[in-house]
């Protein structure tokens, strides 16, 4: 069951997100159908009539897996940690770049750029090398072509709908012996969405994702310690558009109504 918190800098904020876990959880439905050619994933079954009424529309029934102990990370686009890491190094993840290369850039061509699972804390950029250490070589190259297949195709459908998505996470477990996709896919918390109609190289983009979020917080000038400081209520009233609109334009559709 997806609920409307939401998290930002590693901590979970006072306010939630009206209807954010019903726009995960539908547009997780939406991808797992769209992307099912490229790899198998967990779903099940979307009927939650068994279950009490606040389930319906943020719940889905899926297979249990056991997860690979890495975040599978695919960047088009030039931003976020990725940019931050090119500012200083000239590289992502230990992938060299050109140089002179401009915040929110499209990138020669799109990079794995895999994460560790935090239990405590931030997660951290690693190289392929340290994600074979992890999960094995040829897991590795696996994880590594399944990410990327998904993200192109994702991204060249995303881009008919008007949105360009700059990056995005992927998770994947086990289930049977058999590599399968698991847990949210190419939703707002996992993923950059930019209007392709306002989007300018060379600066930060408008986004329909919870960077909006964390601008907030950035403006605050909030030191990322505890406790967490709540929203106002104009804020999470505009991120949770932001989400709606994100799913408006990429499914064609409407949010199935709340119970």
């Amino acid at each position: 069951m997806a609920t409307d918190r939401i998290s930002a800098f590693d901590f979970i904020l006072a306010t939630g997100i009206p209807d954010k876990g019903r726009v995960l959880t539908q547009m997780t439905l939406f991808w797992l159908d769209f992307l099912h050619g490229v790899v198998p994933n967990h779903f099940l079954s979307a009927d939650t009539g068994m279950l009490p009424p606040e389930f319906k529309g943020r719940s889905m029934w899926v297979r249990r897996a056991d997860m690979f102990q890495v975040e599978c990370v695919a960047r088009g686009y030039l931003a976020g940690s990725g940019w931050k890491d090119y500012q200083r190094t000239g590289a992502v993840c230990g992938i060299p770049l050109p140089g002179g290369l401009r915040e929110s850039d499209a990138l020669p061509e799109p990079l794995f750029t895999p994460a560790t699972k935090a239990q405590n804390g931030h997660d951290e950029n690693i190289s392929f090398e340290q994600t074979a250490a992890i999960v094995g070589a040829e897991t590795a190259a696996r994880l590594r072509d399944l990410t990327l297949a998904l993200y192109s195709q994702a991204a060249d459908y995303a881009r008919t709908r008007g949105i360009l998505i700059a990056d995005t996470k992927f998770e994947f477990g086990v289930v049977d012996g058999q590599i399968i996709l698991a847990d949210e896919v190419l939703t707002p918390d996992s993923s950059r969405f930019w209007p392709a109609d306002q989007y300018r190289p060379g600066q930060a983009q408008p986004s329909y994702d919870k960077q909006y979020v964390r601008d907030y917080l950035e403006s605050i000038h909030w030191n990322k310690q505890p406790p967490a400081p709540s929203l106002p209520e104009d804020v999470a009233r505009r991120t949770s558009e932001k989400y709606k609109e994100a799913y408006r334009a990429l499914t064609g559709r409407e949010l199935e109504p709340a119970a």
